[in-house]
Order: C-alpha cells, then structure tokens, then sequence
C-alpha cells in the first residue's frame, strides 16, 4: 500500500462552532469539455465537516479550525454525462493573505481520504506561503471516504477474519485453490455490495480520479491547477498531467508511483525499498540497548524469522479478543518501515512478541487497515484493490506470479515465511471489468515545468520511480536523502521551503538539487 500515512497525524486541535452554510457558484472556469458544462459550472454548498466523518481518523482530523466541506457532483461514466451521477466529499481552509487560488492535495492509497490529508495539513502551512496564499482543498476521490457511492466489499467481520487467516500464502495446489476461492468471492462481493456494482468498478480507476480533478478546479474557480500528490497521488497527477497539460499551473509530486512499471514489476520494486529500509532499521535498533534483534544487525532477518514465523501455527493474543496472526505482524512491521519516527514503536512490538504478546504490532495492523478502536474498517482496503485492478492489466500467468513472489522474497528477505512460493492469482485476475489504464510514458506537450520530490530510501516508492517520473513528465528532480515516506510539508526546512517557493512563485530547484536532515 502507497500510504502517506503520516499526514493524517498532524491535525489542528481546537473544534469551534459550525459554519453556517455558504454556496458559492463560478462560472466555468478554462476549457469545459463538450457536454460537461453543468458540471464544470455547478455551485458549491460550503458547510459543517463533521456529517462528512466515515473514520475515527476522519472525526479526529474534521474538528481543525477553520475548515468547511462541500459535495462535488460528477458523472459517474464519463461517457455517458447526461447518465447517473455520484458525488465527491471535499475539505477547504481558506487562504488567510493575498490568494493566489487552490492548492489541491491528495495522499495516495489507493484508498485514503484527501479530505483527512488536507486537515492534516493546516497546521504545517498556516504561517507559510501555502497557508497564506492558497485555498488548501483536500477531496475524497470517487468510491473512497465520505465521497457516495463507496467501494464496499468485505463486512469488518470479514476483515477480521481475513487478517487472522494465515493459510493465504499456501503454495501447495491445495493452497492455490483456496486462495483463488477466495479471491473470486472478494472480487463478487466488490460487485454485489457497491452501490450502481458494475458500473462503479469499471469507473473507479486513475483515468476518471483525473477527469473529476479538471471538474473539481473548474468548480473552485481556478483556471489552472495547483496541485500536491503524494504516493499514488503522484499516479493521478501524472494522469492529469498528461489529459489536461494546458491546465496545469504547479505540481508536486512526492514519493512517485513510476509511470512505466507494471503491477509485478512494481511489487518486487516496492519488496526492495522495505527491504532496504528493514535492513536501516536494524541498524538503528542493534544500537539501542533493548533491540529485539541483537546488536549483530547482519544477523537481523534471521532473528526477525525466528520471531514471527511461529507465527503462523501459533498465533499471540493482543488483548482484545483477537490474535496476532503472521500476516498482521507483518503488516505491522511495514506501517513501521514508513517512518523512522515509529522505529521505537517497532523496536517495542518485537520485544513485546517475544513475551507471547501482541498489542502493539497489532495496532499498527489497525492502523495500516485503516481499523478504528470500536473495530470498524475505513474504505482503504476495498478501494485499493479496486482501483488497482482497473488501472492495471491482470495479471494471470501462474509462472509470472511465481517468479514475482520469489523475486519479492529475494529483496525483502526478512518477509520470507519459509513456505513454498504461491502461484495464485489475485483479486484482479476475477475483477468484473478490465482494465482503464495501463502504465507508459505520459505524453504531456505543454505542460508546465512540475516538481517531483524522491526520497533515497524511501520504502514504498523507491527513489529510481522518482527520477523516472520526473524525466517522464520533462519535470525537476528534488532529492531528499533519508529512510522515510515521502517528506514534503513533514518539517525537513530545506525541502519544504523549496516546494513551497515552487508553488507560490513558480521558482524550480536547481538541477541535481539535494536535502538532507530536517
């Protein structure tokens, strides 16, 4: 998962009262294409975000100051604009200086609430450019949060149940068959338990997220975009980039999906960069006193090994009720491996594993699935295996994904559980509807010069993406050395003040231009 997990952290504190309603109506605004003018020129009605919270994340973010949401209206099949419609949800704090127009974000998923983001966002920029100069909007994109209708596919029950099953990952044929069983039953209850099924799936993807956004700027009055994706976000900006290049006044993407990698390639892509920040974080912990792992941090992967691979027989108890399964210690690990600033966390998990104890690793599951404390699942998971499976072409040739799955285990080696490889095709490989989208080049004649931040050791994206994305897009290069997700507006002064002069007055850095520390 492409998570820029971190964001969602920083919210204001402070709730005071409601605002009252205010619409707000513009004409449309830069070129409205043929038959979308009553969207492109639609009104907005600006209120109170509490009735927007679908998360216990989403209630904590929406009590910022400040802030008011709204419901954007866009067809639900571009092809068909006089058809069905579905709405948007969308978060705004208004500049408080001389405004230069909207600044809207995204943090990536697939699956995660912009909207949440944004909230997330007004404390790191209210004494800056940003803050003073741009309308900061964040926007749930279609399917997920509080936009309506939202993917919908597994009960949290289910959830609950699919986390605990450590069966999944069976190589044998036997393995293979029940994982399929399970992947086609996933794949029906996406279709059976989303509002308008079908043809919700089939127009989730990146494709329609970039149409939405050209509405969305229309409707906020901007004649060009100022954008700021992060993680997959950096996939519907490139999307834009490339479907509306005339539109585009500033971009930046942080942590980049590469535009030309497939769905193995980027997966064995991605099980390098944990790999590499597995191997950062064992060199943290071998210094520290308590390192779960020893203070041999060569020696680290097969400690690691030896802790969780019981795991998979012998599940620990986490106090709730449930068990810390192999997979959600796992997973635990990996929310972890986002940022060094839960490397402590980490370190305690391990060390508390090894009293037959659970808790904390199993929080960071919760967290990485988007689990609140009453046990109820956010929209994240569903929707990321939705979009993904229309913006990618399925993958269904067993050899192919035997050879991903070793090639995984080979660069992330401390995730090796010591079965036999599984060659069973995933939920995509049974999607209802193809593929939208496919990854290539962007062609993006005409597009303003845009900024694409990479981090050296950055877990999820990996750095080469960044330097990929930024020749793809004919875009300027930031380099940010550490061992984190993303970092833009995450208090590194030499990075946030470069992107911040990029996006008030259009200023690049410097070619070959590298930050380091905070």
């Amino acid at each position: 998962m492409l998570l820029a997990a971190s964001l969602a952290a920083c919210t204001s504190s402070g709730k005071t009262e409601p605002p009252a309603p205010t619409t707000e109506s513009h004409p449309p605004s830069g070129p409205v294409p043929a038959g979308l003018e009553r969207f492109y020129g639609q009104s907005l009605t600006w209120a109170d975000c509490a009735p927007y919270a679908t998360s216990e994340d989403a209630r904590s973010a929406f009590q910022a100051k400040d802030i008011q949401c709204a419901r954007l209206t866009v067809p639900l099949d571009y092809a068909k604009p006089a058809g069905d419609t579905i709405t948007l949800g969308l978060l705004r704090r208004k500049a408080t200086g001389d405004r230069i127009g909207s600044l809207v974000v995204n943090p990536g998923g697939p699956g995660a609430s912009g909207m949440v983001a944004a909230a997330g966002l007004i404390k790191p920029v209210t004494s800056t450019g940003l803050g003073k100069r741009f309308d900061l909007v964040g926007f749930d994109p279609r399917g997920i949060g509080a936009s309506q209708p939202a993917i919908h596919c597994l009960t949290d029950q289910e959830r609950d149940a699919d986390r605990a099953d450590d069966s999944e990952t069976d190589g044998s044929p036997a393995g293979v068959l029940k994982q399929e069983s399970q992947e086609k039953d996933f794949a029906a209850k996406c279709a059976q338990r989303t509002d308008d099924g079908t043809a919700m799936l089939a127009n989730v993807g990146t494709r329609d997220v970039a149409k939405d956004l050209d509405v969305l700027r229309s409707v906020l009055g901007d004649q060009k975009l100022t954008y700021l994706g992060y993680s997959y976000g950096t996939r519907i900006g490139a999307a834009y980039a490339e479907a509306f290049p005339q539109n585009v006044r500033a971009m930046v993407l942080d942590g980049a999906v590469d535009p030309e990698q497939d769905a193995v390639e980027s997966l064995v892509a991605q099980g390098q960069g944990f790999g590499t920040a597995f191997t950062q974080f064992a060199k943290w912990c071998a210094a520290q006193q308590d390192c779960a792992l020893g203070a041999d941090a060569g020696g680290a992967v097969q400690a690691f090994q030896a802790l969780t691979r019981p795991l998979i027989d012998f599940p620990v108890p986490v106090g709730d009720g449930r068990k810390l399964s192999y997979e959600d210690a796992t997973t635990g690990v990996i929310q972890a491996l986002y940022q060094e600033s839960l490397w402590d966390t980490l370190n305690t998990g391990l060390n508390e594993l090894k009293q037959q104890r659970g808790a904390t690793l199993e929080k960071l599951a919760d967290i990485y699935n988007e689990r609140d404390s009453d046990g109820r699942y956010g929209t994240t998971q569903d929707a990321f295996t939705a979009v993904r499976c229309v913006d990618d072409p399925r993958v269904t040739d067993p050899a192919v994904i035997l050879k991903a799955q070793e090639e995984y285990v080979k660069v992330a080696p401390f995730l090796d559980d010591g079965r036999p490889a599984s060659a069973a095709r995933d939920a995509c490989a049974f999607w209802p509807v193809p593929n939208t989208s496919e990854p290539h080049v962007p062609n993006v004649e005409g597009l303003a010069k845009t900024l694409v931040i990479s981090t050296t050791n950055d877990p999820a994206t990996p750095y080469q993406a960044g330097v990929n994305l930024a020749k793809g897009l004919k875009g300027a290069l930031l380099t940010f050395e550490g061992t984190q997700h993303t970092v833009f507006l995450q208090g590194v002064k030499c990075v946030d003040e470069a992107g911040t002069d990029y996006l008030v007055d259009g200023t690049v850095p410097p070619d070959g231009k590298r930050c380091t520390g905070q």
